[in-house]
């Protein structure tokens, strides 16, 4: 796919569809971009946009008085991360996830996953959603199956629910579910360095196998370990609406 991919990014000089190019500056997906478009609120060159006309180089687009500036296509992928692989962006380490992927255009990680941990990383080259998913005020959720060495219990569901002493401080009071006699699921709304192997050898278990299924409507689903896809433009729609608001 290696042409392909990179014909696909690179740098946009040829004129793009207004919904396209909105889509692109990381304002909405393409679909909200549409209903922007027939609000009336999209202006190209001051006049007001139209459905399916086409933006050239040059041309000033606003919302509102808001000029939106197409830097570049906007990519936003959901990863299966495998045990092993590195979230890091330093290229000396061989099994960084940015080595692994090796996507054709920059981007980066929304959140890490530990070398340890699997599932579900969001890696994207739009800095404002990055902050927006991350900014742990914004209390965005991500969710987790766990698999432990003991019995869940109880009692260590309600502990890990109300809040753990780690790291001089008290977790935040989570949701945690039974799902199996040694697995549980927990949604956690904050991202402390290895926050819930730290949780758990707090209150004497040990973590086996901890996955990351969800983030915010986002969801791992039957993606391969190893394979990433793009986020659909109905997940999109959906995030954009969950982070609106959100501190940068």
């Amino acid at each position: 796919m290696g042409n392909q991919i990179q014909k696909e990014f690179q740098q946009k000089t040829e004129p793009v569809r207004l919904n396209k190019y909105l889509s692109e500056a990381g304002v909405c997906s393409r679909r909200e971009a549409d209903r922007l478009i027939a609000s009336g609120r999209v202006t190209v060159d001051g006049r007001p946009g139209e459905t399916g006309m086409k933006v050239c180089p040059g041309q000033k687009v606003c919302i509102g008085k808001k000029v939106v500036s197409r830097q570049e296509e906007m990519v936003l992928l959901a990863v299966n991360k495998p045990v092993g692989i590195v979230c890091t962006e330093e290229r000396r380490e061989r099994n960084s996830i940015i080595r692994y992927l090796d996507y054709p255009v920059r981007i980066t990680y929304i959140g890490r996953l530990d070398k340890d941990s699997r599932g579900l990383l969001l890696m994207t080259n739009n800095g404002d959603i990055i902050n927006q998913i991350m900014r742990s005020a914004n209390r965005h959720e991500k969710e987790y199956k766990v698999t432990v060495d003991r019995e869940v219990t109880r009692d260590f569901l309600n502990r890990m629910a109300a809040g753990v002493p780690i790291l001089d401080t008290v977790t935040r009071p989570c949701q945690v579910q039974k799902i199996g006699k040694y697995t549980f699921s927990i949604i956690l709304t904050q991202g402390m360095n290895r926050q819930i192997r730290r949780m758990c050898e707090a209150l004497g278990y040990q973590v086996k196998d901890l996955v990351r299924t969800r983030i915010l409507n986002i969801r791992l689903g039957n993606l391969k370990e190893g394979e990433y896809r793009q986020v659909t433009d109905e997940e999109l729609n959906e995030l954009y609406e969950n982070i609106r608001g959100s501190s940068k």
